[in-house]
């Protein structure tokens, strides 16, 4: 129960890492609000975590979402960012209204997230987590514009971090970076491409460890930095990635 007594919010919580992190929290006694734009799925996850989960439809990148939701509870102990899209394409690939998309939802949706948390916990403390990427620290010719947004994810991460430590808010803020996971959103970039077996084979290549990464791998680490355990570590990017930054 490392978690008892917290309230935590996280984003694109119906499916891939997010259910994983939420329900991990739910075993690890936190109460938890379940976000995300998909109403259906977000509503099941809540619903199977009985009283300790409930459900509210977010699309990260509008304030107004944030403000309706963050006013279901009295307090925030934890916030995770994890909403997110993967775009697959080159320079000479990705169009314009995919690259705005892409950032709309990676970069602007983290960014309002820090903005509502910071504001609803910066009067008793707190930790907020990013979702990053290995690509937030390593780039790919084939994902411009994920690359892209994953990067400012990293940087946006220490910034709010700094600023939280200087203010004494109490409030951490980490990144977490995972190398390639067995997710929904990993099926959704695969149908994008013409060789999906090969594209997945060339994944599990890059991670010395020899394989790809679970939902559960991540959602250990989403744990500690929610715990007190992490209370001395902001700022960082934790890199789950099976060796693949090495």
């Amino acid at each position: 129960m490392r978690l008892s007594g917290k309230t935590a919010l996280v984003t694109g919580a119906a499916s891939g890492l997010g259910e994983a992190i939420v329900r991990r929290y739910v075993a690890e006694g936190a109460s938890v609000i379940v976000a995300d734009i998909d109403v259906p799925g977000g509503q099941a996850v809540a619903q199977s975590l009985g009283q300790a989960a409930s459900f509210v439809k977010l699309d990260v990148s509008h304030a107004a979402d944030w403000d309706a939701a963050l006013a279901l509870t009295e307090r925030l102990d934890i916030l995770v960012n994890n909403a997110g899209i993967t775009t697959h394409g080159s320079i000479e690939d990705v169009t314009l209204e995919q690259f705005r998309h892409e950032f709309e939802v990676d970069v602007i949706g983290v960014f309002l997230g820090c903005k509502a948390g910071v504001t609803k916990m910066k009067e008793r403390g707190g930790s907020i987590i990013n979702m990053s990427s290995l690509c937030g620290v390593r780039a790919q010719g084939d994902l411009l514009a994920y690359n892209g947004a994953k990067a400012a994810v990293t940087h946006m991460t220490k910034s709010v971090a700094l600023h939280c430590a200087t203010k004494a808010y109490g409030i951490r803020c980490n990144s977490v970076h995972p190398g390639v996971i067995r997710t929904a959103i990993l099926d959704k970039v695969l149908a994008q491409v013409p060789n999906p077996e090969e594209v997945y084979a060339g994944w599990v290549s890059t991670h010395p460890i020899g394989r790809i990464g679970t939902p559960d791998e991540i959602a250990a680490v989403a744990v500690y930095l929610g715990s007190d355990e992490s209370g001395f570590t902001t700022g960082a990017e934790f890199r789950i990635d099976g060796g693949a930054s090495l």
